[in-house]
């Protein structure tokens, strides 16, 4: 049961995952103390973030590690008391292999260039090395500082467009825009580079060159950077999975008595100084109220408060991929996998946008001689890949596999796991849009918008997403209130 002081202000968390969460966690550290509830459809927290133990296998159902360079998932994790739990990607595995087309149905996959960091050269002589490219791609993107930077700052510019202008055309097909589909699953023909890369497109207004830039970057960080360029050694799990992060997290939450409500959010109303929220069984009154579901789900609850919200949201678009973890005895798979995983290009005519070695990232994912690679299919320009069975994926993805790893057997473990509108697209005028909701959202008292589909999605910025959701829903209540996060 909560612990019902009188004069607590009453706060519901719309939304279970990682941001609804990470609100209410934050909500608990503040002074004066408030009431939670978490309002959650499904039947179990954590929305995507999920890991599935199936007889020594260890599968993550989403995101398999984050990025400990940005404060908020470590702190969290500290606050916690998980960081003994973290685990760091393996040394050997710490760089990324891209599929090198060679001839009409061959191909070879190679490292990506040391120093190449998704837009950016760091490092000329190991692109100079690299067999991906031409000898003329090769010499374009060495060329890279000597473009100019356009003359008038665009606000917005697609970051393919962005790519071809800095990089050149061979360095987009070839490198770019898989590095860009294994994260964003995006067209790059409508990707926001404003949105989606604002370090880069800032790079070079203040440089003139990504490779300058890269350069100052990774001087600023002493050298601390894998030689990849990715910052492998950066990205952490933990011992037992992602699913340790949500399970303490719903643990702390009960015993400091947060409620959790299984039921689903039809609409709000602000009624006087107060929120009604109507759910499908009853009608719960709220000092603040945090919306952390994707913007699809938010918009019509906000129907009844803010049509001009409500169509904001409404306009965001989702895509996403379907994500199938694979066994495989080890003799089964000729490529020594050796890596953090692989990226596919679009040109290679394949299916698979990417494939992590999950087994060579992390101990503990397979049972002793096996292997467990988890291969991504789909995205927003391969949306028919959700009117597939899951027999049809199974066999797209090994039939790419036996191609580009020497797959010589069939998987003794399958798991498909299909995230199709999961995935907030970050499309030209993204910025714009949510400056528009931002003002908007400012109109509705002690209201807070949470979730990927806003300024990120990744782990960290999920978690802040939540703490700056909550510190708006109090914000009208204890307007003296310590905004830190």
């Amino acid at each position: 049961m909560v612990n019902q002081v009188k004069d607590q202000q009453h706060i519901i968390i719309v939304g279970g995952g990682l941001a609804g969460l990470s609100a209410a966690e934050w909500l608990l550290r503040q002074t004066p103390s408030f009431r939670v509830t978490i309002v959650e459809s499904a039947h179990r927290l954590g929305g995507v973030i999920q890991t599935v133990n199936r007889e020594g296998w260890l599968i993550e159902r989403s995101a398999d590690s984050f990025l400990s360079a940005r404060p908020e998932g470590i702190e969290l994790v500290e606050r916690l008391g998980l960081s003994k739990e973290l685990v760091s990607i393996r040394p050997e595995a710490r760089r990324a292999l891209v599929w090198s087309p060679q001839k009409k149905d061959s191909g070879i996959l190679l490292p990506v260039p040391p120093g190449f960091r998704l837009l950016a050269p760091g490092r000329i002589f190991p692109v100079l090395r690299s067999n991906v490219l031409s000898w003329f791609g090769r010499l374009r993107v060495a060329g890279e500082r000597f473009i100019p930077k356009q003359k008038k700052q665009c606000i917005d510019e697609s970051l393919e467009s962005f790519a071809i202008r800095r990089l050149g055309q061979e360095a987009f097909d070839k490198l770019v825009q898989p590095l860009v589909s294994g994260i964003w699953t995006a067209d790059p023909s409508r990707l926001s580079m404003a949105a989606a890369c604002p370090e880069f497109f800032k790079m070079e207004q203040d440089w003139g060159s990504l490779t300058q830039g890269e350069k100052k970057r990774i001087a600023q960080l002493h050298g601390s950077v894998d030689a990849s360029g990715a910052r492998y050694g950066q990205f952490v799990s933990f011992r037992h999975g992602m699913q340790a992060l949500i399970s303490a997290l719903e643990c702390h939450l009960r015993r400091a008595g947060v409620q959790i409500v299984q039921d689903k959010v039809i609409s709000l109303q602000h009624v006087g100084s107060a929120w009604q929220v109507a759910l499908g069984k009853q009608i719960v009154r709220a000092n603040g109220v945090v919306l952390a579901v994707p913007a699809a789900v938010a918009s019509p609850i906000l129907t009844t408060v803010s049509s001009k919200l409500s169509a904001e949201l409404k306009q965001i678009e989702f895509a996403g991929a379907a994500i199938v973890s694979l066994g495989f005895h080890r003799q089964d798979i000729t490529h020594p996998l050796t890596a953090a995983g692989m990226i596919v290009p679009r040109i290679a005519g394949k299916r698979i946008l990417a494939a992590s070695f999950s087994s060579s990232k992390f101990a503990g994912r397979a049972p002793d001689g096996s292997v467990l690679i988890r291969a991504f299919i789909g995205g927003a320009l391969d949306a028919g890949v959700a009117d597939l069975t899951d027999d049809e994926v199974l066999e797209e993805v090994l039939v790419d596999l036996k191609a580009t790893l020497g797959l010589r057997g069939r998987p003794i473990m399958v798991q498909v796991d299909r995230w199709h509108t999961s995935m907030p697209q970050y499309n030209l005028g993204h910025v714009e849009r949510i400056n528009k909701i931002r003002q908007l959202e400012a109109t509705l008292p002690s209201l807070g918008l949470a979730g990927g589909a806003y300024e990120g999605v990744g782990i960290p910025q999920v978690i802040n997403s939540g703490q700056v959701a909550a510190a708006q829903a109090i914000a009208d209540l204890n307007p003296h209130m310590n905004k830190s996060f």
